[in-house]
């Protein structure tokens, strides 16, 4: 599989876990994000007033979030399969 370069250039907070992303090339996604906040590292994201702070220097790849929908299900359920207690 190529992994496929995209950069965004614009970010709106649309709900209270969802973007909607402008790409480079001019395709707009909009990604909810809800249901991914079992990663440590994006707890944080679960409240939605910290959630509004978002900027374009993001910790999510643009081409993950740019094909979001193919995605999405393998970032909702890893938390579960994984022990990031440790």
């Amino acid at each position: 599989m190529i992994h496929e370069t995209h950069a965004i250039r614009t970010v709106q907070v649309v709900g209270p876990h969802a973007l909607r992303l402008t790409f480079e090339d001019g395709i707009i996604r909009e990604v909810d994000l809800d249901g991914i906040f079992g990663w440590e590292l994006y707890r944080p994201l679960a409240d939605p007033e910290f959630f509004k702070q978002v900027r374009l220097n993001t910790d999510f790849d643009p081409e993950t979030l740019y094909h979001w929908e193919e995605y999405r299900s393998a970032w909702q359920t890893a938390p579960r399969e994984l022990d990031l207690s440790e």
